[in-house]
C-alpha cells in the first residue's frame, strides 16, 4: 500500500467545491444564541440538541466558527461532538489540557478516531509547524469535514489518514446508528444496511508510513474498538513508539474483548485522571 499521506489514500468530499470558510459564519441571531449558550448553563449537554434546532431554524446548515484556536465548519445538527464544541468553549477541556501538558512544542500527537478534528487541530496549533499530528478517521463524510477544517485552519503539520486503525492490515465495515455521525463504529459481525467498507491498518504501520519514531501523546475514541487497536500495538511495537500520555474513551468498555486499560497498567502506565467519558494515563 502507498504511504498514508499520499492523495490516493484520501477519500474525496461529497461536495467537491464547498463554500470557503467564513461564508457560513453565524448570522446575528445565531451569534446571540451561541454566545448565550457559551456564557451560561445552556452549554451543558442536555440543552445542546434544543439549541442546535434553534440555530438551524435561524439558518439551516452548518456554521463556521473558531474553537480552541482552530477553524471549524460545524455540522451540529447530526453530530454530538460538533454540537458540544459549538456551544461549550470548555468542551473536553480537561482532556485537551492534559494532552497539551504532555505534548511539547514540535512534538508528535496521534488522534485515533479524529472525527472532525476537535482534538487533532487543537493539538496541531499547540505543536506548531515543526510538530506532527496524525489524524486517523475512516468515515468518508467525517473525513471530508476533518479535511475541510484542517485546510481552513491552514495547518501543514497534520497528516490525514482516511482509514481505521485496526488489529490487521485490510479492511473493516463501519456503520452509524441514528443521526449521530460521530458515533460511527466498527462492525465485526453482520453489517447493517448502509454500512461502509473502509481500509484498516495497524497503528504501527500508520506510524511507520508517517515516518514517526516516537509519540508524545495519543487520544483514542473508536466506540468500543479501542482494545483491538491498542492491545496488539503495545504487544508488537517498540517501546520507543509507546506514547507518554494517553486519553482513551471508556464509555464502551463493555464491548472490549480485552481490558486494554488494565493491559496498559501492566505495561507501566498509571491513571492520571478520569472524566465522564475518558481515562487519562501516563507512562511511568
Amino acid at each position: 500500500m502507498p504511504p498514508v499521506d499520499e492523495e490516493v489514500c484520501l477519500i474525496p468530499d461529497n461536495d467537491p467545491s464547498p463554500a470557503p470558510f467564513g461564508a457560513l459564519a453565524p448570522n446575528a441571531a445565531q451569534a446571540v444564541v451561541i454566545s448565550l449558550a457559551r456564557r451560561t448553563r445552556l452549554k451543558r449537554g442536555a440543552f445542546r440538541p434544543m439549541l442546535s434546532r434553534l440555530v438551524n431554524l435561524l439558518r439551516a446548515g452548518p456554521v463556521d466558527v473558531e474553537y480552541q484556536g482552530a477553524s471549524f465548519r460545524f455540522h451540529h445538527q447530526a453530530s454530538a461532538t460538533e454540537r458540544g464544541a459549538l456551544f461549550n468553549p470548555d468542551y473536553n477541556l480537561e482532556e485537551l489540557e492534559f494532552l497539551r501538558q504532555h505534548t511539547p512544542a514540535s512534538g508528535v500527537f496521534v488522534d485515533i478516531g479524529a472525527n472532525v478534528g476537535t482534538y487533532a487541530l487543537v493539538l496541531a496549533r499547540h505543536v506548531g509547524t515543526r510538530g506532527t499530528v496524525i489524524a486517523i478517521e475512516p468515515h468518508p463524510v467525517t473525513f471530508a469535514r476533518l479535511s475541510f477544517n484542517n485546510t481552513a485552519s491552514a495547518f501543514t503539520q497534520v497528516r490525514l489518514v482516511a482509514a481505521a486503525a485496526g488489529p490487521t492490515n485490510g479492511d473493516l465495515m463501519i456503520e452509524t446508528d441514528g443521526d449521530n455521525l460521530g458515533a460511527s463504529h466498527i462492525v465485526m459481525g453482520t453489517a447493517a444496511r448502509g454500512a461502509i467498507r473502509v481500509p484498516s491498518w495497524r497503528l504501527e504501520r500508520i506510524l511507520g508510513d508517517a515516518g514517526v519514531a516516537k509519540v508524545d501523546a495519543l487520544k483514542i475514541d473508536v466506540e468500543g474498538f479501542e482494545d483491538r487497536v491498542l492491545t496488539g500495538f503495545f504487544k508488537d511495537a517498540p517501546k520507543a513508539l509507546w506514547p507518554r500520555a494517553v486519553v482513551i474513551e471508556h464509555l464502551s468498555r463493555d464491548e472490549w474483548q480485552e481490558d486494554c486499560i488494565a493491559d496498559m497498567r501492566r505495561r507501566g502506565y498509571v491513571e492520571a485522571g478520569k472524566t465522564r467519558s475518558n481515562t487519562l494515563l501516563l507512562r511511568g
